[in-house]
């Protein structure tokens, strides 16, 4: 197989492959991301008792007791907790999503660590030289 098939495997590999699964793990991340905002503003809307009307404009509530809130847990799937119990889940899901986000950063890596391997080879293979190398400050 010729240098320049070869050299085009390579950058269609890069191009449709590799950069797609790094948009897909960067759109999960961001997923993830927009979760644990929504756990943070929940746990501050719970210990401060204030409700957001939309557009994230909070009011103070009056809520006449507050021994049994309803947390949503997916799927259209609600759990009547104590405010302590509430509290404790959105502590524990506040860590998976944080382990979460932590496993798709590190795939996102290995995804641009890949990309960077194949261009490597690429380079190589067409003869060209290394690129300046540049020092961040």
């Amino acid at each position: 197989m010729a240098a320049a098939e070869k050299a085009q495997r390579y950058e269609a590999f890069v191009s449709d492959v590799l950069q797609r699964d790094l948009r897909r793990v960067q759109e999960q991340r961001d997923g993830v991301f927009e979760q644990q905002a929504q756990v943070l503003q929940l746990r501050t809307a719970l210990t401060r008792l204030q409700v957001d009307l939309g557009c994230n404009f909070f009011v103070t509530a009056e809520v006449p007791s507050t021994e049994r809130v309803f947390v949503a847990l997916g799927y259209g799937f609600y759990a009547e907790l104590t405010l302590p119990e509430a509290l404790r889940h959105l502590d524990r899901r506040s860590r998976l999503l944080e382990q979460l986000s932590e496993s798709l950063t590190r795939d996102g890596a290995k995804i641009r660590a890949h990309i960077r391997l194949v261009l490597e080879g690429l380079r190589e293979l067409q003869g060209l030289q290394d690129p300046p190398t540049t020092s961040d400050p």
